[in-house]
């Protein structure tokens, strides 16, 4: 008799997540993963935030320094810019559901500060189970992905992002997905083009709130 492989920490990630049937349980699950090696380094997991179901999703890539710091997704810089486009399209973000596509964060050491580094692509397939796990839960009608992570989560590819944005995609999966950049990169646009930058990311974003039903 041929003897089984032992389940990876990946393959253990998977199974618990199937089990998960509310964002509380959510929470404590991913609390408990070790699919990936970045919990060894990060303070805390971080899970999405919003209502247990609601049209509209977003999803970026990891949390960032003040997120691991506060356990809650876009608290730093990134979030004020996705809160000030929320803002402009006047939808509240109280009443979406706000994720990233890895729940740890990933980082390397600059001096005493921790510096985000992009996720792997092994890191983004390790955590995506509890990725599919809020989309089950949440039941978004339109979700948006922000950046090339979280595009590369959802739709299982590498995306470009200048390609994919302006239009929706149907993956297949359920919910009506749109592109769009990460609200850090607006943040890295030099000044006198970070108006251009931050507007395309508004009128990106109102083209997803216009196909919610």
């Amino acid at each position: 008799m041929t003897a089984r492989a032992k389940p990876s920490a990946e393959d253990d990630a998977e199974t618990a997540a199937r089990g998960v049937h509310s964002l509380l349980g959510l929470l404590a699950a991913v609390a408990r993963c070790r699919g990936c090696d970045l919990w060894e380094t990060a303070t805390q997991a971080v899970v999405g935030e919003g209502p247990a179901t609601t049209d509209l999703m977003l999803v970026g890539e990891q949390p960032g320094d003040q997120e691991d710091r506060q356990g809650r997704p876009f608290v730093g810089p990134a979030g004020r810019v996705l809160d000030e486009a929320l803002e402009q399209i006047e939808i509240d973000r109280s009443r979406i559901y706000v994720s990233n596509a890895v729940k740890h964060f990933a980082w390397k050491p600059r001096g005493k500060r921790r510096i985000h580094r992009p996720p792997t692509a092994d890191e983004i397939r390790a955590c995506h189970p509890w990725l599919e796990a809020e989309l089950r839960i949440v039941r978004p009608k339109v979700l948006v992905c922000l950046g090339a992570s979280a595009a590369r989560s959802v739709l299982g590819r590498p995306t470009t992002i200048s390609k994919a944005r302006g239009a929706p995609i149907d993956a297949g999966l359920g919910p009506t997905i749109f592109v769009t950049v990460h609200p850090s990169s607006i943040l890295r646009t030099d000044p006198p083009d970070r108006g251009v930058a931050m507007r395309a990311f508004v009128a990106d974003l109102r083209l997803a709130a216009a196909a919610l039903p």
